[in-house]
């Protein structure tokens, strides 16, 4: 049986184009995701256009994917990671 640990999801790791990797916490990367998605209202994922706030989008975004396709050359990607202690 695996371990439940291994699902628990505190870090995340964030690449984004010609940006250095960042290191997140959970509610930062959805402050990052929804500063994202707040400024593509007019051009979302299918299966992010119904529902209903951007808070949502970010929340599933975070829950079923790990990318999000921002334009032509550019990209925004997070995992999960553990940093050792």
């Amino acid at each position: 049986m695996p371990d439940s640990l291994m699902y628990e999801q505190e870090i995340f790791v964030l690449l984004e184009a010609d940006q250095p990797e960042q290191f997140l916490t959970v509610a930062e990367l959805l402050e990052k995701l929804k500063t994202v998605l707040g400024q593509r209202q007019d051009n979302l994922p299918q299966d992010l256009q119904q529902l209903p706030s951007v808070d949502a989008q970010a929340q599933r975004l975070l829950d079923t994917a790990c990318e999000l396709d921002v334009g032509p050359g550019q990209f925004l990607q997070w995992y999960a990671t553990r940093l050792e202690k």
